[in-house]
């Protein structure tokens, strides 16, 4: 095998594929290497933890076809480290030679034919999608911040792709706040499939300046990610999502419109307070004074109470999760929003004021 190929573009190719190897925590020695095939002037790099694939297509001045496994990590510091300029490799006897000028490596391989064979996913009989990559990015980082890290309850650990009155909407809750997002607004197939929040983590990392588009292929056993060059690969979690829509409260008791700064200062301020109680923090709704008092729990640090004037229809009071409220607060694309308090014991409603395209909801704590 043989390839010559620009320094920086293998270089960011090892970078994105190496993620994936395990890195040493595996009893399968192989998972911790990269596969280089070479066929017919095509270059692919590929890693897999079983659970999930990364290839990455490499563009070359010069090739002959043959294949190879290498230490992942190894070879992706070691060409990071080389200067600009032309990369040549070349294999003999299951040893893997990278040169680059003055600068010269080689490194013990293994045989391709251990490498862990991929799945081939069916993509005559699976449903496809095509979002432009700001529209992906959006959607999928407001939501997997509420996928759950518990793994007793595997379901939660994902996002849910799922179509909806012919729309397509992403969702993730850990049971203590949910976050779903409208993806595509017009889609004429239907998908349902929980897709790991890692694998959607690894595909947001690498994303580069250059993709446009993501593609995604669903079939019946796992979920493909295109992105230019690079493909993600991804079994699905096995498991029953929750009837989240049924959480989403359809009327709340108090709505307040407020500016998505205001708030956020306010909770921050009573966050800082709150750090000895677990981040828990009150709102209340006055009507009378026509304000939002946000507050700590006295504790042996002392509290905080601030107040925002805005409309209010009524008057409540719940207790809520600092962090989660941030979250949420942060998630947001509008500089206002619209919140929405039912009682102490009802989860509250997050929202942009116009694009309701995002919903978001914290569970209340007990007082």
């Amino acid at each position: 095998m043989e390839i010559n190929v620009d320094q920086s573009k293998l270089a960011k190719a090892l970078a994105v594929v190496s993620k994936v190897a395990t890195n040493g925590k595996t009893t399968l020695p192989i998972l911790n290497n990269v596969l280089i095939r070479v066929l017919d002037s095509k270059v692919t790099l590929t890693t897999t933890n079983l659970d999930m694939a990364v290839v990455d297509y490499l563009p070359t001045s010069k090739s002959k076809n043959g294949e190879i496994t290498v230490p992942a990590r190894l070879l992706a510091d070691f060409v990071a480290n080389l200067p600009k300029g032309e990369v040549k490799i070349t294999t003999s006897d299951m040893k893997i030679t990278t040169s680059s000028g003055k600068y010269k490596s080689t490194m013990n391989g293994s045989d391709a034919s251990d490498f862990p064979e991929l799945p081939e996913l069916n993509e005559e009989k699976s449903v496809i999608y095509k979002i432009p990559v700001e529209d992906f990015k959006e959607g999928m980082s407001a939501v997997k911040i509420c996928a759950s890290n518990d793994t007793t309850r595997p379901a939660l650990t994902g996002v849910y792709f799922n179509t909806a009155d012919g729309a397509l909407f992403v969702a993730a809750t850990d049971g203590y706040r949910l976050a779903e997002k409208k993806l595509i607004s017009e889609v004429s197939s239907e998908v349902k499939a929980i897709v790991p929040a890692n694998t959607i983590s690894e595909v947001l990392s690498s994303l580069s300046e250059e993709v446009e588009e993501v593609e995604i292929l669903f079939d019946e056993a796992e979920v493909c990610f295109r992105m230019g060059e690079i493909e993600i690969t991804s079994k699905y979690i096995d498991g029953s999502f929750p009837d989240y829509r049924k959480l989403i409260p359809e009327k709340v008791d108090v709505s307040l419109t407020l500016k998505k700064a205001d708030i956020l200062r306010v909770t921050k301020l009573a966050a800082l307070f709150a750090r000895e109680v677990g981040g828990s923090i009150i709102l209340e709704t006055s009507s009378a004074e026509g304000v939002l008092k946000v507050s700590s729990v006295a504790n042996e640090f002392g509290e905080n109470t601030s107040e925002i004037e805005t409309e209010v229809s009524g008057d409540a009071k719940v207790i809520l999760n600092s962090r989660y409220l941030l979250d949420a607060l942060n998630a947001l694309s509008e500089e206002e929003l619209k919140l929405g308090i039912s009682g102490s014991l009802q989860p509250v409603k997050i929202e942009n004021n116009k694009n309701t395209d995002y919903i978001h909801i914290v569970m209340p704590l007990k007082g």
